[in-house]
């Protein structure tokens, strides 16, 4: 084992060391020996802890968890029993909840001031003292929707970190109550070898589990290939408005999280109310958004974007009464061709908007940018890009809609620099 004293880290050999902050991605920061700092995933600020080094660079290194030695006084017992056994789901369900909210802040102020704060989006915004939090309860039990691994046995699970491995025995804590009986743990129904397992409980109490093939790495199953239970069309509500879509649409993870966005989306948008005014909501989804986005324009026109034809390709019963186009297609290639906006509102996937579409967006000059980023390292390359166009972020909220986990939300209001 390395300890205090020299020598080079080589992977496979252990090392003790410190942890003293956290790190994008849930792991915690420690200092080798020899100078290199070492990402130790499992480990907390406060902890001590032994480590195996499994990527060793010229300047850091990537461990695994060995031993706690010295515990952090936030660290609590596992919630999660699929976890606990090797389940890449909770990685924070060994930490006391207010640690939890903490470490999120910590992350997010740092990915800030590293990416985004040369290029002036944060001109008279101090992290530290102007970014609003705020946490979604439930914070167990929480989780609407899961998609679940198949074995060669034909078992249901969540996948292991980093690894196509399942964890098929245990609960998740995340899950609403109900969302998994029968599905995982002993005796769970059997389902098609390596395929993928959808299953939802939507507002109205109903599940549904449909069976699709599986895709590849960072991509979303759009087509069911077969309903095992329920319709396979999922019903849910946000402003009293009801929207119907299939089981693989994208629709927000946390009981509570949809009403909450679409809140701040109301209120945040509010100024740019005007007559004849046209909202934008990019990365829509099955239009969730365009609710708020005609109430903070008092009525106005959505034009809603998105390229997933599972979320766009029924039309919802809930914004039957007002004026929203829906177009299926790629933002980037849609945004030039849509009239000028008074508010836009983007939601992009966890890999962010991009250059691209933020530069597309900002030619457009709207008054008013709602992006909301559920990767605070993506989000802070994205607020950069902002700033180079002129923009400045004026509010900004993290939202922590996935606890247990290192996940959290982060919506921010940019209005153009004087």
């Amino acid at each position: 084992m390395a300890d205090s004293g020299t020598g080079a880290l080589e992977v496979g050999e252990t090392l003790e060391v410190s942890v003293r902050a956290m790190a994008h991605g849930g792991e915690g920061i420690a200092d080798a020996p020899d100078g290199r700092v070492v990402f130790v995933r499992g480990a907390i600020p406060g902890d001590r802890v032994e480590a195996r080094p499994t990527k060793v660079k010229k300047r850091w290194a990537r461990a695994d968890l060995v031993e706690v030695l010295e515990p952090s006084p936030q660290r609590t017992r596992q919630v999660c029993q699929a976890a606990a056994h090797g389940a890449g789901c909770c990685d924070f369900g060994f930490v006391t909840a207010p640690a939890q909210r903490e470490l999120k802040r910590e992350v997010l102020v740092g990915q800030l001031r590293t990416l985004a704060k040369r290029s002036g989006v944060l001109d008279g915004f101090q992290a530290d003292s102007d970014l609003q939090e705020t946490a979604l309860a439930p914070d167990h039990g929480w989780r609407t929707r899961a998609r679940l691994g198949v074995d060669s046995e034909g078992r249901a699970g969540l996948r292991k970190l980093r690894s196509t491995e399942l964890v098929t025995e245990f609960p998740c804590a995340q899950m609403v109550p109900g969302l998994l009986d029968g599905l995982v743990g002993p005796g769970g129904r059997r389902f098609t070898p390596g395929a993928e397992v959808i299953a939802v409980i939507d507002s109205t109490g109903a599940r549904h589990v449909v069976e699709t093939a599986k895709v590849q790495r960072g991509r979303r199953a759009e087509t069911i290939d077969t309903v095992i239970e329920g319709t396979g069309m999922v019903t849910e509500r946000v402003d009293d408005r009801e929207f119907t879509f299939p089981a693989t649409a994208f629709w927000q993870a946390h009981t509570a999280a949809p009403q909450a966005y679409a809140d701040i989306v109301a209120q945040w948008g509010e100024a740019a109310n005007a007559p004849g005014a046209v909202g934008w909501d990019l990365y829509g989804g099955v239009g969730m958004f365009a609710p708020a986005i005609s109430r903070a324009l008092g009525g106005g026109r959505v034009e809603t974007v998105d390229y997933s034809p599972a979320a766009t390709g029924t039309p919802q019963p809930g914004l039957a009464d007002l004026d929203v186009r829906v177009r299926n297609a790629r933002v980037e290639v849609s945004v030039d061709k849509l009239p000028s906006p008074a508010l836009v509102v983007l939601d992009p996937p966890r890999s962010g908007a991009g250059a691209e579409v933020v530069g597309a967006v900002a030619q457009a000059a709207p008054p008013r940018v709602i992006h909301i980023g559920c990767d605070p390292a993506t989000l802070a390359r994205d607020l950069g890009t902002w700033g180079e166009h002129g923009y400045r972020v004026e509010r900004m909220m993290l939202i922590d809609a996935f606890p247990l986990t290192h996940h959290f939300e982060t919506v921010v209001l940019l209005t153009p620099r004087a």
